[in-house]
């Protein structure tokens, strides 16, 4: 072993000798055995002392740095180091003639400390055992942190199994070799003492006593030496050069950003490292030419808010990384990345958590229940945010009411399009508008693939636009009618053009099964290349994949056989054993459906079977088209319906976008199956322009303009005393009353007679009706008020819905002014109000939620977590359960009370048995339904939590919420929640990774990724890489847990289900006032 290994076994030794424990000394007694002692003369005597040995020399360095002295502190180490082999002597002593007839390796702690009463030859035997000892138990204490697995399979490697009968020849070199590294570590004239053990052994005998101590002694001495005089470990010369060049890179790339020069530096003002990683990485060593010429425009260059619009697959989140990156390195500010969906928010970390621990900053996740509220303060690294819509609001509010909004440097929207769509567009918009509005630093890119009404945008984000129509694949689309497929072609009279007859040859069965031919359509490109089928609704998804597999031959059934063998192990090991029949037949042909009645697990699961090729057709629904990047040789649309209402033409694109595959075809093919009926209206579809982007700010007003109106005037902004005057310089022209202490603006001094408090200033965003309105005139409503609501205008449309929240006893009114014409009014927020916005309640339940919480007071049952559940069963889910609960038919009650009931239930349930498939069964319900139900559930518990956190009078529910949030958020036992905090690890993964020795954080951040695929069935070496990457991400910036986000509502449909009465035999003692007819 290297001299690094050897002084690092000598301090394990050391401090293993340190633990005052009998075992402990006589490990350290054991490292001085070759000494020889004798006992001087004299009954009684303990005194001991070293027998014509030469005085012992330190082999770090020749200078004795203790001199006389035995140790250090008024040798009290070595004094406690004495009084422990003392009375160990006393006990060896008397167990000295049954040590003695020892002969067997199982005793080798008794024969150590009888070591004197042995021949020489046992004593030689008894230093290359201890030896041996000492270089177990300094790589067991080196491994400390490592998992089980991980040890045993460093134990493997050091005793092969497949070599029992050299077993005796590797134990005789391993000895030797611990033998030798021991006699590395001991002075040299030590070594030859120990020589001279063999021709006395009587000597041995008569003088151990003496010698050990002696010996122990000076060994402490000599390993105290070398730990004072260690060094910091030095790295390579090549790792050294790789750090500075890349530090000096970083330099130049800020001097680059700062000037004005045209040169750009190693990559787009980033160091080359940035360029080898995504070659690494990500496989992309040349960028597109129009990613080029967008990194490169002026507006990019000045920091000036940017739209961008390219067709699906076109490459637009490379160049916002890339952007993100400059952010990040050069200008060392935080950057924020809002992306639609949870699904995509947790790939995403999971490809950037590589790029942050190479480069030196933190990637956070901010979707379901992760993220802090505000986020963490940094001084050196800084952070980048990926986060959902609702929790990217959140995160805004946070740095508003802190004051840090300015750190926020880059905020980079994806599908930038959905501020048209619903309430989750009316927040994007609020958050973008209040981003606007606090801070003229924050830099604002967004971009989609179906936008058309840019203008409008451009004006409400203030922002340039760039768009391309390149495509790395050509897309051909096609409609099909009856046998005929038409190609679509612009330029024809009728927008297309016959391509020719579809050749298959059906028996009058498959006819009847198949009549829009799609079995001929997908076994022209699969095996051996890919195809997705979107199905108008989730049943019909599960009938297209099973009719498909019936009429397939048997020999799709050969292809890939023991890979798709492993998606149906895979599958039965996330579920506990149990597996969809569905699945189960059509998963050998290849073919699975996708739709959300699946469970999280299993959508990922399969989703990445079809992502290395064993599987080769998917049946889904339009939500894939949105959702991870999944793309296809052939898309094939089974009908122009999405549900029962007719597509939309951005729904269409986002669809036929995900045919073909850049790097692996030469060309993509999207196919419509239409019939007569709808042959008009897809004519129209196919040749009309995308739908314009609307804002639902009014709209959607429970989630739009009245939550907005409320964190306008409730959150406080919070300027330090350095910059108050600067800050409120900004805001003067807006609110000219300010005080600025005699700074002025461009446009001029403003009121100087009154300076800024030394302590911070408390302001809200807006609180009188001037400021309320100059905010919404620029948002996306603002700029879109004369189309969208032209009898009113925008100050009538403000003092309406302000007028609301304060007759709703969310605002109250303070009057501020009487002298003029028009009285003035200031608004601020009430507690009611308060606690609302904290807990991003929908305005439309607060009420609801506050009587059902003072209620729930008079008589809270705690016997189980039921009637806790019960309160936070979010409301909006209860109008898709219709229960079939006969003995509530034939009463009056009301019918949400009912249905949260209801659902209430199954809560319960789940939480008791924690296996969603049971339940599923148990209350008829899709599992993909429940899961939904659970992430409802969880959110809305945390919502109720931060309401109440505002309320005095609910503080009872503080302490009960945090636990029963917990517990809704991850439904799995205790021990597995630490692993499941980790980007990619859902429930089965997580009882994989646990039954293999990961149990904790660190050890998935200390894992070697070519272990963990030895050690962990079914993981591929990408999913492990992933895994260590964020589990290192994680551990150097730990998750708090923070329940703030907004319930989200689920998109399926009523159903009827029965309630098993038989799982409910116990108490019941939830207050009957609950279940009293609202009147």
């Amino acid at each position: 072993m290297d001299e690094g290994g050897s002084r690092l076994r000598r301090r394990v030794s050391v401090r293993k000798r340190d633990r005052p424990s009998p075992g402990s000394g006589l490990a350290a007694g054991s490292a001085a055995e070759p000494r020889q002692e004798r006992e001087e003369p004299g009954a009684g005597s303990r005194r001991r002392r070293t027998a014509e040995v030469p005085p012992l020399e330190n082999n770090d360095s020749g200078e004795d740095m203790f001199g006389d002295y035995d140790s250090f502190a008024e040798n009290a180490f070595l004094a406690q180091v004495d009084d422990v082999e003392q009375q160990y002597m006393q006990v060896s002593e008397r167990g000295k003639h049954a040590a003695g007839r020892s002969t067997d390796g199982r005793c080798l702690e008794s024969g150590a400390a009888a070591a004197g009463s042995f021949a020489g030859s046992e004593t030689d035997e008894r230093v290359k055992t201890r030896s041996r000892q000492e270089d177990v138990s300094a790589e067991l204490d080196i491994l400390y942190d490592v998992p089980s697995s991980q040890v045993l399979y460093f134990g493997n490697l050091q005793n092969p199994p497949d070599d029992l009968g050299n077993q005796y020849i590797e134990e005789r070199d391993w000895n030797a070799s611990s033998l030798k590294t021991l006699n590395e570590e001991l002075p040299q004239n030590s070594i030859e003492q120990h020589q001279q053990t063999d021709d006395s052994p009587s000597r041995v005998r008569s003088g151990s006593e003496e010698n050990r101590r002696k010996s122990l002694k000076e060994h402490l001495k000599s390993a105290m030496t070398g730990n004072a005089k260690a060094q910091t470990p030095v790295f390579s010369r090549t790792k050294q050069l790789k750090e500075s060049l890349l530090s000096e890179e970083i330099s130049v790339a800020k001097k680059t950003i700062e000037s004005s020069s045209d040169d750009l530096g190693p990559f787009y003002s980033l160091p080359s490292k940035v360029r080898d990683l995504y070659v690494q990485f990500k496989g992309i060593e040349k960028l597109y030419e129009w990613q080029h010429t967008c990194l490169t425009l002026n507006s990019v260059q000045e920091r000036r808010n940017l739209i961008y619009s390219l067709p699906t697959s076109g490459g637009k989140t490379l160049v916002a990384e890339i952007l993100m990156l400059q952010e990040l390195l050069c200008r060392r500010r935080d950057v924020l990345m809002i992306l639609p969906y949870v699904a995509i928010v947790q790939e995403k970390i999971s490809g950037l958590s590589s790029f942050g621990i190479e480069l030196g900053f933190f990637v956070e996740e901010y979707a379901g229940s992760k993220g802090k509220f505000p986020p963490i303060k940094r001084r050196e690294k800084k952070s980048l945010y990926i986060a959902t819509i609702e929790k990217g609001h959140s995160l805004v509010n946070s740095l508003i009411e802190t004051g840090r909004i300015g750190s926020l440097g880059l905020v980079v929207v994806d599908e930038l399009h959905m501020i048209g769509e619903g309430s989750r567009g009316a927040i994007l918009e609020m958050t973008l508008a209040k981003i606007l509005y606090t801070s003229k630093t924050t830099q604002i890119i967004g971009m989609s693939a179906t936008l058309n009404n840019v203008e409008d945008l451009q004006e409400f984000l203030q922002a340039e636009y760039y768009t391309s129509q390149f495509r790395p694949v050509e897309l051909k689309e096609y409609l099909k009618i009856n046998d005929a497929i038409y190609e679509v072609d612009s330029k024809a009279e009728n927008g297309m053009t016959f391509s020719r007859l579809l050749n298959c040859q059906y028996s009058d069965t498959l006819k009847k099964m198949d009549p829009d031919h799609l079995v001929a359509l997908v076994t022209e490109v699969i095996p051996n290349y890919s195809c997705l089928v979107f199905c108008p609704t989730k049943k019909n998804c599960e009938n297209v994949a099973e009719m498909i597999c019936k009429f397939l031959s048997k020999e799709y059934l050969k292809h890939r056989e023991k890979e798709k063998h492993e998606v149906i192990k895979n599958l039965k090991n996330i579920s506990n054993g149990n597996l969809c029949p569905i699945l189960k037949r059509t998963i050998p042909f290849g073919v699975a459906y996708h739709h959300s009645g699946l469970t999280s697990d299993e959508r990922r699961l399969l989703e990445e079977a079809y992502s290395m090729g064993a599987l080769c057709l998917f049946t889904c629904t339009s939500t894939l088209a949105a959702g991870v990047n999944l793309p296809a040789r052939r898309v094939i649309l089974r009908a122009p319906y999405v549900a029962k209402e007719f597509l939309r033409r951005s729904q269409y694109k986002q669809m036929i976008g995900r045919a073909g595959r850049a790097g692996i075809d030469s060309v993509g093919e999207s196919i419509l199956i239409l019939q007569e009926k709808d042959k008009q209206q897809v004519s129209e579809l196919i040749s009309r322009p995308l739908e314009n982007c609307y804002s639902h700010l009014v709209q959607e007003f429970t989630k739009g303009i009245q939550t907005l109106f409320l964190s306008l005037i409730g959150l406080k902004l919070k300027f330090s005393s350095k910059k108050s005057r600067q800050e409120i310089s900004r805001w003067a022209a807006v609110v000219p009353s300010l005080p600025t202490g005699g700074r002025t603006q461009e446009n001029g001094p403003i009121h100087e007679e009154v300076r800024p408090p030394r302590f911070l200033l408390h302001l809200g965003i807006a609180t009188n009706l001037d400021d309320i309105c100059h905010f919404m005139g620029g948002t996306l409503f603002g700029v879109q008020q004369k189309i969208l609501l032209k009898e009113k205008s925008l100050r009538e449309i403000t003092v309406e819905w302000l007028s609301y929240l304060t007759e709703k006893g969310l605002l109250q009114k303070d009057v501020v002014d009487k002298s003029k014409e028009e009285i003035e009014y200031s608004f601020h927020i009430t507690k009611l109000g308060r606690a609302s916005f904290k807990g991003t309640i929908d305005l439309a339940y607060c009420d609801i939620l506050y009587r059902d919480l003072k209620k729930g007071l008079e008589g809270l049952v705690l016997e189980s977590l039921l009637h806790l559940i019960y309160l936070t069963t979010p409301y909006d889910m209860a109008s898709q359960c219709v229960p079939d609960w006969m003995i509530y038919f034939r009463q009056k009650v009301d019918k949400d009370i009912v249905n949260r009931l209801y659902l209430s239930f199954v809560l319960y349930t789940l939480l008791k048995e924690t296996n969603i498939w049971s339940v599923s069964e148990k209350f008829n319900m899709p599992r993909g339904y429940i899961q939904s139900l659970l992430a409802g559930a969880a959110s809305f518990s945390s919502c109720v939590l931060h309401f109440c956190e505002e309320l005095e009078e609910f503080w009872v529910y503080r302490a009960l919420l945090v636990e029963l949030t917990k517990k809704l958020t991850y439904c799995v036992k205790a021990e597995l929640i630490p692993l499941m905090e980790v980007t990619g690890v859902l429930e089965g993964r997580a009882k994989q990774l646990y039954n293999a020795g990961y149990k904790s954080l660190m050890h998935l951040a200390n894992a070697n990724p070519e272990v963990l695929i030895r050690t962990v069935d079914h993981l591929s070496r990408r999913q492990a890489k992933q895994i260590v990457s964020s589990a290192k991400v994680s551990a150097t910036n730990p998750k708090e847990w923070s329940p703030l986000s907004c319930p989200s509502a689920c998109s399926s449909p009523p159903r009827t289900w029965v309630l098993p009465f038989c799982e409910y035999s116990g108490p019941f003692l939830m207050p009957i006032s609950l279940f009293i007819p609202r009147v």
